[in-house]
């Protein structure tokens, strides 16, 4: 199991990636995605549907995704009218900024995305303008490389997410557009996994619970969501995982344990294969270089 398709060099002086204006295709496209960077991905044009944590939305022209780190996604294009974005990638410890006397964040669009767990920001025509002309922007800086383009770029990504995050500062919720394409039945799976990781949700207690039968529900379960049930779950223990190792003080076997692993040489084994990590080697490059 290798969930991770997309993998960044950490340490990098500079840790920003960019895929400008690309149109995207079934062949194509990473069958799953997870990564410890930040992505936006902006839509220009056509269609398809985007698997981001739990939900599945339609992908729109104006559509901005805000993805943070250590979240499962996968775009699904349409194979007759595929869609045209733009994707960035990037570090958090590349916005970060001093305070000025404020609780201002540039993350602060993404930390709205995860309490909210709307990952779906349509935009105005004249927002879209703004996040062009940026995009456009730092695709020119990218080729030309003239002194300073990297601060340039910074500010770029910056000044997007400023206009961001005072959109998701607004008391109108943004509009989520759900996709049409998943069962019934599947939304409230991926809720229930979440709820009771620590707990037995293998193949045959979420079908039952879906009331179809097991080689339906993983036939189904892998065409949406890219992995099988198995991987998913595995995959989302362990960001579970992650997250306790940052925010808690708790030992690794207690950890393990409350996220659902039976055995600790089992948790070892499937965090060091998805994060190339021990979990303690995680906890301490992470106190090493914060928010990374």
């Amino acid at each position: 199991m290798d969930p991770i398709r997309k993998k960044f060099a950490s340490g990098q002086a500079f840790p920003f990636a960019y895929n400008y204006r690309d149109t995207k295709n079934p062949q194509s496209e990473l069958p799953d995605h997870l990564h410890d960077w930040y992505e936006l991905v902006y839509v220009y044009e056509g269609k398809g549907t985007f698997f981001i944590n739990q939900t599945f939305y339609e992908m729109r022209k104006g559509d901005v995704f805000i993805i943070p780190g250590d979240t499962i996604h996968r775009a699904f294009p349409d194979k007759d009218n595929p869609v045209t974005s733009t994707a960035i990638f990037f570090s958090p410890l590349l916005v970060q900024q001093v305070s000025l006397g404020d609780s201002f964040s540039y993350l602060n669009c993404y930390e709205q995305s995860k309490i909210h767990r709307n990952y779906q920001i349509p935009l105005q025509l004249s927002m879209q303008l703004i996040i062009e002309s940026c995009l456009d922007h730092i695709q020119h800086e990218l080729e030309h490389k003239k002194t300073g383009y990297r601060h340039s770029i910074i500010l770029d990504l910056q000044h997007m997410l400023l206009q961001l995050s005072r959109g998701s500062d607004t008391d109108s919720p943004h509009i989520q557009t759900d996709s049409t394409t998943e069962p019934l039945w599947m939304k409230k799976i991926l809720f229930h996994i979440d709820e009771h990781l620590e707990q037995d949700v293998g193949l045959a207690a979420l079908s039952l619970k879906a009331s179809i039968s097991p080689a339906h529900f993983s036939r189904v379960f892998k065409k949406l969501t890219g992995m099988n049930i198995t991987e998913y779950i595995t995959t989302k223990r362990i960001i579970r995982a992650k997250e306790l190792l940052l925010e808690t003080d708790s030992n690794i076997s207690l950890i393990a344990e409350s996220c659902g692993f039976e055995s600790l040489p089992h948790f070892h084994r499937m965090f060091k294969r998805i994060t190339s990590l021990t979990p303690a080697a995680y906890k301490k490059a992470s106190i090493m270089s914060p928010n990374s």
